[in-house]
């Protein structure tokens, strides 16, 4: 097992914060945890039987741990599809004691890739990996309206763009009812062959998802084995000339692109109307990655948010964000501005509840509502309105200026940090709201499909064919 950096005994002591439970990342087994707290930063602390004590970072700094959870008012699925029996994260599905429906389902439409990234989720292969049938496809469809749907669809991989009838898997969905879909993609082949983005498009997809990593060619090297920010933005060109909205998607890694943060955030801006959004993920540790983890290989919520308002130089506030409504409260960071006529960003920011001991817990029914309506309003591609005459504007007020363009100039700045085998908390899985299909229809989430355990093994995602 990896070794596991921790702080110096007798340094400081730890705060036990609360009990819960984990998994063993060699055999994945069922284990307690604690959440334990040495000064500003929190630790998962877990004994395996078989295979000996993790202490692993869950957050190092501000703003303060305990600022960020927030209590939520359970939204059991309306008709779980399996029962809870070994308990979690055995019995995904969904079962009756998760806490969250579904805001996005990803569907994995290939195993087949045209990377083969040293950092990926599903160890996806060139040469490797099938396609998933038509069949099983329209399934999955009836199986999120069984569900409760039709809730917002990813199509994913693999590399989704791989398949030539990627816009009849769109077709199908929206006569089934479903009106949202993004894909998820590398964008390759969409920074190459206009022809088939433009099928996409006519077909119904909203939104590009595209994996982008940083503004350095060194940056893709070392995540993707390959030169790419070319084909990066020449995805994004041919995306403008089909009028597509793209989300930038930034896998960031410690000692490899958390330096390129901010110069994320301005290659966002420059490419603004077509790049709606960033969407961050701190690196993961399940499917394939280089090693087993070390502390020292993680990124944490605050300390993205601090690089991005050191690296913006506080164009972008960590005091803009808040966790959003769909999911565990530690999982996520949000935050959306109007892009004023000078370029500065004003953050829209919903009123925090009083610190006075009598906080109302939050509806999760209502957040995963208005996150859902979120993407779909504000991710798709919105042509940017003629600017006004220097009269006009000069005669309108700070205020009314802000009203305007907030109908019209919205960006976001989001992130989500996923769980893998290290630092699994069933706690916050049992609030997850990202689902994958799985070949016999259930809904699992996302954490969940992916767990992998530091041989490979994984509870729910298949084996390569």
């Amino acid at each position: 097992m990896a070794s596991i950096l921790i702080p110096e005994e007798n340094e400081l002591e730890g705060k036990l914060i609360l009990q819960t439970t984990s998994v063993c990342p060699v055999c994945l087994a069922r284990i307690p945890a604690n959440r334990v707290a040495y000064g500003e930063d929190v630790y998962l602390e877990k004994t395996c039987p078989d295979h000996g004590f993790t202490r692993t970072i869950l957050w190092r700094g501000s703003p303060a741990y305990a600022s960020w959870g927030r209590e939520k008012i359970p939204n059991h699925p309306a008709k779980p599809f399996t029962e809870v029996d070994q308990g979690c994260p055995y019995d995904c599905g969904l079962c009756s004691a998760h806490r969250q429906t579904p805001c996005c389902v990803l569907l994995e439409v290939t195993q087949r890739c045209d990377l083969g990234c040293p950092v990926c989720f599903a160890s996806a292969e060139i040469d490797k990996g099938v396609d998933t049938d038509l069949a099983t496809i329209r399934s999955w469809y009836d199986r999120m309206l069984e569900a409760g749907g039709p809730f917002n669809v990813q199509l994913s991989g693999g590399e989704p763009c791989l398949r030539d009838d990627l816009p009849d898997i769109i077709t199908m969905g929206k006569e089934m009812g479903f009106t949202y879909f993004q894909v998820n993609t590398n964008g390759l082949r969409i920074a190459k062959d206009l022809v088939y983005l433009q099928r996409l498009k006519d077909a119904g997809l909203q939104v590009v998802y595209l994996q982008f990593d940083g503004t350095k060619d060194e940056i893709y090297q070392q995540l993707r084995g390959r030169s790419l920010f070319a084909e990066k933005i020449n995805a994004i060109e041919n995306c403008r000339k089909v009028g597509l909205g793209v989300v930038l998607v930034p896998t960031i890694m410690p000692g490899c692109n958390d330096e390129n943060i901010g110069a994320i955030v301005q290659f966002a801006l420059d490419h603004y109307p077509i790049v709606r959004s960033i969407h961050f993920q701190p690196v993961c540790y399940f499917g394939r990655y280089f090693h087993q983890p070390e502390n020292s290989d993680r990124i944490t919520i605050p300390e993205i948010l601090q690089a991005l308002e050191n690296q913006t130089n506080g164009r972008v506030h960590t005091a803009d964000f808040q966790p959003k409504g769909s999911e565990n409260s530690y999982c996520s960071f949000h935050a959306t501005y109007v892009i004023m006529p000078d370029d500065s960003l004003r953050p829209i920011r919903k009123d925090p509840q009083p610190d006075c001991g009598c906080k109302q817990p939050e509806d999760a029914r209502q957040g995963v509502k208005q996150s859902r309506e979120f993407v779909a309003k504000n991710w798709p591609y919105h042509p940017e309105p003629e600017k006004q005459g220097s009269c006009c504007s000069s005669s309108m007020g700070e205020w009314d200026v802000l009203l305007d363009r907030a109908r019209t100039h919205l960006f976001s700045i989001s992130g989500m940090a996923f769980q893998d085998a290290w630092n699994l908390d069933v706690k916050l899985l049992r609030d997850c709201c990202i689902n994958i299909a799985s070949e016999d229809g259930r809904l699992i989430p996302f954490c969940a499909y992916n767990l992998t355990g530091s041989d490979g093994h994984s509870l729910y995602r298949p084996a390569l064919k």
